[in-house]
């Protein structure tokens, strides 16, 4: 019984492709018109677009083709081709300003862009996007009932930007570049002043004005030590009971300590007219 129950599965599919076949082949731009319009209401994206594709020439101008154009929307979103989802909302919003439809082609124009938009380390293009247009959304239309789900998605997409950023900062100093760690998490600070990594970033700028300061040339080594004292102090103002503070302070007296003998050194310099 159940064998038999699989080849009637197996006739029909059979059964079911050759008449799409024949009908993108061979049918009226009526006959693929109702068959995508069904396999899009069947949940059978990927086919439904190739159909909606052909046929959109044929259609031009006609009062379908405002169906057509958001349904490819919609089937591209579902088949998790988002770029060209965001691409087809955009079109239909252009070519149909009046559209009843066109909050929602809005809102996910910027889902579409959120759901290409990769994890933090990777290029954020499409994170950028996202921001735009969420953004657009939440200015255009301020009493959509979709509001607090664009204004959910955006925070989140900051807080991945700022993610991006800190891990940017923090490579640089993983890979002995502090110099530009130190302005990486400069800029990083000045550019998220609530950040929840505040602590972790002025930490590292600690740990590379350190580093920069112990391992400088002559020339430069007095300003480094100080800047690198001066990151310390700044981080003990902002988290006087982090627990960094017991390892940070034996490094302010390696500080100190360097910057003494630097002085000194500078001064033996000075009073022999080198």
């Amino acid at each position: 019984m159940r064998k038999f129950s699989i080849v009637i599965i197996v006739a029909i599919a059979l059964a079911s492709c050759s008449e799409y076949q024949k009908v993108l082949n061979k049918g009226t731009a009526e006959d693929q018109y109702k068959l995508a319009s069904e396999l899009f209401e069947q949940g059978k994206y990927g086919k439904s677009i190739i159909l909606f594709e052909k046929i959109m020439p044929n259609y031009q101008r006609k009062p379908q083709m405002e169906r057509i154009q958001y349904m490819i929307s919609e089937a591209n979103y579902k088949t998790k081709n988002y770029d060209l989802a965001a691409y087809h909302y955009n079109r239909f919003i252009g070519n149909y300003p009046n559209s009843s439809k066109l909050e929602e082609a809005a809102f996910m124009i910027a889902h579409s862009y959120y759901m290409a938009s990769p994890k933090s380390s990777l290029d954020q293009a499409e994170t950028q996007k996202a921001l735009t247009a969420f953004q657009s959304f939440i200015d255009k239309y301020p009493n959509s009932e979709k509001v607090e789900e664009a204004n959910k998605y955006y925070d989140e997409l900051v807080k991945r930007l700022e993610k991006k950023s800190f891990d940017i900062a923090k490579n640089y100093y993983h890979t002995e570049y502090y110099q530009a760690a130190i302005t990486a998490f400069d800029t990083f600070l000045e550019d998220n002043f609530g950040t929840e990594y505040k602590e972790e970033a002025m930490a590292y700028k600690f740990l590379a004005s350190y580093e920069l300061g112990m391992n400088s040339i002559f020339l430069k080594k007095e300003q480094r030590l100080n800047d690198a004292i001066l990151a310390y102090s700044r981080f003990e103002k902002s988290f006087p009971e982090s627990e960094r503070l017991k390892d940070f302070k034996n490094k302010l007296n390696n500080l100190n300590n360097e910057l003494k003998s630097t002085q000194e050194l500078q001064a033996k310099l000075d009073s022999n007219g080198l």
